[in-house]
């Protein structure tokens, strides 16, 4: 039977002996110069390491290999092993109650990988993916890789949230996009106009990192593929790349999903917005000229039956089509309705319907304020086909 193993390098020699063998006949095994590990069958253990590339701080690396097996001896029972998974429950605790609470955790950075950064949270060490990075890093190194920014931050501090603690799977994952939400979104309010850069560019529009008056972009918002010009757009990429400096109004705050719309178009005035005076002026830009009640104009195609529509709808009392004229240029075939913002008179508000060339103004008396017209146009175009 086997008595004990040696390991002598990359391989291991067993010895079989006999009961009636005398201990001399060991020596070329125990003379030999490396060292030798007697033990029994039972007390082998296989220990197997996964792949991966990790960074600390120092620019340690460590690459574990998947082949490499190691057989070590099982350390005998550590008294502080009890305290030490104590601890860790109790910041798997204080790490639900960061998610649960939402409060800001200021975390060391100590490592990255390729997908982001380790970040220290008391005896656990999380995760912050590179896409919850705040905006803060690529804008203020906008030549650097993110594998170079992360590099950078290793040893510093971070304000983070956690997002995810789930102890059952070890996984603790944090963002700093929802620290600075928190910091930073109750300086934004609808109608503020930032100075911005274009971040990326999907289908349906850009993300752009707006930067605050300490000169640093602390937020991102959305400019829609609608929003970026008055002009009809077929691909945002036509207009706008990343890294592109760009002048944005916010238009919309979606506090429940952190979200921040954004557009460009509305920094340039529009003329259908306003009144018909502004979109045919009086100076010969306008062919032609009609005005007097509805019954002198004929209605743009479609356009009667949505004005018989409207007048279904509860709070809105007369709609007429007071007047209306031509440009000079074309921008869509199809049917718009615009609502101007300019304000009503005696509950008289002002839409402006053009196809073609043709402009026509209308009037809507109605107990509605301007949200409330929107929706019942919305209801009305969604009933004609």
């Amino acid at each position: 039977m086997p008595i004990f193993s040696a390991t002598f390098g990359s391989f291991t020699s067993i010895s079989f002996l006999s009961a009636s063998q005398s201990q001399s006949h060991l020596s070329p095994f125990v003379n030999f110069p490396h060292k030798l590990t007697v033990k029994t069958p039972w007390q082998w253990q296989w220990h197997h390491y996964h792949t991966a590339k990790v960074f600390f701080s120092g620019n340690t690396q460590i690459d574990q290999n998947p082949d490499a097996g190691l057989l070590q001896r099982p350390t005998p029972p550590d008294p502080q092993d009890d305290a030490r998974q104590a601890r860790r429950s109790s910041d798997w605790k204080a790490a639900k109650a960061y998610k649960d609470s939402g409060l800001i955790y200021n975390g060391r950075v100590e490592g990255f990988n390729s997908g982001g950064l380790l970040v220290r949270f008391y005896s656990i060490l999380g995760f912050l993916p590179f896409p919850q990075l705040s905006p803060l890093h690529a804008c203020k190194e906008p030549d650097k890789s993110i594998q170079e920014i992360a590099k950078g931050l290793l040893g510093s501090i971070i304000s983070v949230k956690v997002i995810l603690a789930d102890e059952d799977n070890k996984k603790l994952i944090f963002s700093e996009k929802e620290a600075a939400w928190s910091k930073f979104s109750k300086q934004v309010n609808v109608g503020d106009i930032f100075e911005a850069r274009v971040g990326y560019v999907e289908d349906y529009g850009a993300f752009v990192h707006l930067r605050f008056p300490d000169g640093l972009y602390r937020l991102t918002g959305l400019i829609h593929v609608s929003e970026v010009s008055w002009d009809l757009i077929h691909d945002v990429r036509d207009i706008l790349k990343a890294g592109d400096e760009v002048r944005v109004k916010v238009v919309g705050i979606d506090w429940g999903k952190s979200r921040i719309n954004l557009s460009i178009k509305q920094l340039e005035e529009d003329p259908l917005l306003e009144t018909l005076d502004k979109v045919i002026p009086q100076d010969g830009l306008a062919d032609s000229m009609s005005g007097g009640d509805s019954g002198g104009i004929e209605p743009l195609p479609g356009l009667e039956t949505i004005l018989e529509e409207l007048l279904q709808e509860d709070g809105i009392f007369d709609v007429r089509i007071s007047r209306q004229g031509f440009e000079k240029r074309v921008v869509s075939q199809d049917l718009q309705l615009w609502l101007s913002n300019a304000p009503p008179t005696n509950q008289r508000f002002t839409l402006l319907a053009r196809a073609g060339r043709q402009v026509q103004e209308i009037h809507l008396t109605t107990s509605l304020d301007q949200e409330g017209i929107k929706r019942a146009l919305q209801r009305v175009l969604e009933r004609v086909p």
